[in-house]
């Protein structure tokens, strides 16, 4: 978003003259006059047009600018108060930090998920939606002392094959010290030196090591699995932490080998899930549900399309559906569509209720925003926006859990459970 330069041109008269060639004079009165060749007359009558090609240019783009029929008298005059900021402020401005802070502004006045999102945030938010990015393999935070700790290791990276684990401190990044240097001027760090492979030197138990990374692409995990045995059934259970954009396919994975394992009933688990892509968890749905269910519907201004699976068969086991407070936008799609269109059992606390859909722009400087531009129902048509989704069985997280984080103390899932082995 630029504004654009006052342009302040003075134009010239151009005066061209064309001659006409005369008849040819009688012999006995000769006269040299100047003769026009084919190629003069035509670069004459091209300068012509150029001229005037450009003051009609000049003469329209004033006039845009200043005719309300092609500009909102609004915006006139934001312009006009822009460019008398830009002129009579006492000190120096920085336009381009002046329009972002419009742009922010307007973004705060639509609603809560209209957001503008820095460019180190917007990172962080395209590699989590988009489920893979350029790196060594590791998540890492910055702890109260100052040190930048491992938090997480990804599995088949540079990172894992070099021992790295989490806990580990980061001390070194070829021989300079990253003692109280931040997260994020690290990661600029290493951007900087433009290099596939880094030399690092992390600390375990006070002793210190050094290893060479190199640069790869990194699959995130958004999708996790196991079996849990209970009263002789095989129920299986899948942890969903996001809807990337390869969530789906991961999702798949998962959900064929637990049902190669012959699993009775299925628990998908969506507590702390702030959504995604409408386009994986569709596949998602899809994967219980033939081509004759509504799985959601959107509304755009007064008009509602309704979405379809995109399956080809119905499966038959009993579903449970994991939700609190923080499962949000895409959860709540998955698990309304899963309540109404499949019967499933919806334990935990009401959801968060975000009810609509968010469209991503990019601005020049490499930053992002996001704003709302549609609004979507359940398959029923029902409205959740403000509203949540109320569970079958509701339970909330005993406190036993935060102090020990097991299934045992889950008292959540233990009581998916108990309603998939009544």
């Amino acid at each position: 978003m630029r504004k654009e330069e006052k342009t302040k041109a003075k134009l010239e008269k151009l005066e061209q003259t064309i001659g006409v060639l005369s008849e040819k004079p009688k012999e006995e009165k000769t006269k040299k006059v100047p003769t026009f060749f084919t190629s003069e007359v035509l670069g004459l009558l091209i300068i012509t047009m150029i001229v005037s090609l450009l003051m009609g240019g000049i003469i329209t783009y004033k006039f845009i600018i200043n005719s309300s029929e092609f500009v909102d008298k609004e915006l006139q005059g934001f312009i006009r108060n822009y460019e008398y900021i830009i002129d009579n402020y006492y000190d120096e401005i920085n336009k381009e930090e002046l329009l972002d802070a419009a742009l922010e502004g307007m973004l705060n006045h639509l609603d809560k998920n209209s957001i503008y999102l820095e460019e180190e945030s917007s990172d962080n938010f395209n590699k989590q939606l988009n489920g893979s990015y350029e790196g060594f393999g590791i998540e890492i935070y910055n702890d109260e002392d100052g040190n930048i700790v491992i938090a997480n290791v990804y599995d088949k990276t540079s990172a894992a094959q070099a021992g790295l684990k989490a806990g580990d401190i980061l001390v070194k990044f070829k021989d300079q010290d990253l003692k109280n240097v931040s997260t994020t001027d690290f990661v600029n760090m290493v951007e900087k030196t433009g290099s596939k492979e880094i030399e690092l030197t992390y600390s375990r138990d006070g002793q210190e090591t050094t290893v060479t990374l190199h640069k790869q692409t990194v699959t995130l995990n958004s999708v996790a699995s196991e079996i849990i045995n209970k009263d002789n059934r095989k129920i299986g259970y899948i942890r969903i932490s996001i809807f990337a954009s390869n969530t789906d396919k991961q999702f798949t994975k998962h959900l064929e080998e637990l049902e190669k394992q012959n699993i009775d009933s299925l628990i998908i688990d969506l507590r702390n899930n702030s959504g995604g892509h409408l386009s994986a968890v569709t596949n998602m749905i899809s994967q219980f549900l033939d081509s004759s269910h509504v799985i959601y519907q959107i509304k755009i201004k007064d008009k509602i399309t309704k979405t379809y699976s995109n399956g080809n068969k119905n499966k038959d086991y009993k579903i449970a559906v994991l939700v609190d407070n923080a499962s949000a936008s895409a959860s709540e799609i998955m698990t309304s569509a899963l309540k109404e269109q499949y019967k499933a059992i919806v334990v935990g606390v009401k959801t968060y209720g975000k009810g609509t859909v968010q469209e991503v722009q990019d601005l020049p400087n490499g930053d992002k925003y996001k704003f709302t531009t549609k609004e979507w129902l359940t398959s029923n048509g029902k409205k959740i926006q403000g509203k949540g989704i109320e569970p079958d069985v509701k339970v909330a997280l005993d406190d036993a859990y935060y102090s020990d984080p097991s299934d045992t103390n889950d008292n959540q899932l233990q009581a998916a459970l108990s309603e998939l082995t009544k």
